[in-house]
């Protein structure tokens, strides 16, 4: 059987595939645990390019490394590659990039599983549905047990409310959210932190369930006042968020002092986003304190400008009253 009658194209085909990167704005870890969680795709993501092999291992350039795909080794980017790859083409050469931090909460790995994914299976022929498949076998080898949030946000931009197990639908702001996004400069692992709340769980079963109803009421609330424009209670929101994952033991004294300096700089709300341990902060800016300059993009740009003088890599991004998929 010819290549092109098995679905695959001529030695040469190239696909292409993009997507976004993410915060959580409400409810990271408590969605692995069955609450809702609203989480958006960024302007910032991931690029893929796939080229179609004749013979060799496929192989993955990502930056300054070349990863040959094997499902036994150590590297989980070799593993991740394999699993993404699994019924797809036997020889393929991918060239991946991302302008998001590895490791920072902002959904890095599953915006190069998305966008992967979509420049091999158009290779295939596949739809939609197998290139996120092949996103989520990539994810599962980084996270163990991935919510499935950062893979459905990279994929489908916008505002989203998220449940495991149940998909997505989406979130309309009534307003446009900035946000300014800033660094810790310190990577976490998603699985490490997501095997700590599941520990705290054992250990306090009465107390966590608790929190999760919190989460839960705190995540309902938190579309209503997206939905109804109100920031003023989007922000207040956040910063209670802030401490329910303070207690779970996921934020430290540097993410304290970004969401600190984040409010000192006129931000109305500033919580972690993410595993947490390190990685990034958000904050929302206020769109009516500069309504001669810029508004919301000024209040987020010098929200991000105050973590930068504090040694922070930061940028503003927004999030569109109706957002559109990469």
């Amino acid at each position: 059987m010819s290549r092109e009658a098995s679905g695959l194209g001529a030695v040469g085909a190239v696909g292409s595939g993009r997507a976004c990167g993410k915060v959580i704005l409400f409810g990271e870890h408590a969605v692995v645990h069955g609450v809702p969680a609203i989480a958006a795709g960024i302007e910032r993501g991931a690029e893929a390019s796939a080229t179609l092999s004749s013979s060799g291992p496929s192989t993955l350039v990502l930056g300054d490394r070349r990863i040959t795909a094997d499902a036994t080794g150590s590297d989980d980017l070799a593993r991740a590659f394999a699993a993404l790859l699994e019924g797809g083409p036997s020889s393929v050469h991918v060239e991946a990039s991302t302008d998001l931090p590895p490791g920072g909460g902002l959904g890095c790995s599953a915006a190069l599983g998305v966008a992967i994914g979509r420049a091999v299976s158009t290779l295939q022929h596949e739809d939609e549905d197998h290139a996120l498949a092949r996103a989520t076998a990539w994810e599962g080898v980084f996270h163990g047990n991935p919510s499935g949030v950062d893979t459905a946000a990279a994929a489908l931009g916008g505002c989203l409310r998220f449940v495991r197990g149940e998909g997505v639908s989406r979130v309309s702001p009534a307003r446009d959210l900035w946000l300014a996004v800033g660094s810790s400069g310190v990577s976490s692992s998603t699985k490490v932190m997501v095997d700590g709340v599941a520990r705290i769980r054992e250990r306090q079963p009465e107390a966590f369930a608790r929190t999760l109803e919190a989460f839960r009421s705190l995540v309902d609330n938190a579309r209503l006042a997206i939905e109804a424009g109100d920031l003023r209670g989007v922000g207040s929101l956040m910063d209670l968020a802030q401490m329910l994952l303070s207690g779970w033991m996921l934020s430290n004294d540097t993410l304290e002092d970004m969401c600190r300096e984040a409010r000192a700089a006129g931000a109305l709300g500033a919580k972690l986003t993410g595993a947490g341990g390190g990685g990034c902060v958000i904050a929302l800016a206020d769109d009516r304190s500069d309504p001669g300059e810029g508004g919301g993009k000024a209040a987020a740009e010098r929200i991000a400008a105050a973590w930068e003088r504090k040694g922070f890599p930061a940028f503003a991004t927004h999030i569109a009253q109706r957002g559109s998929g990469p």
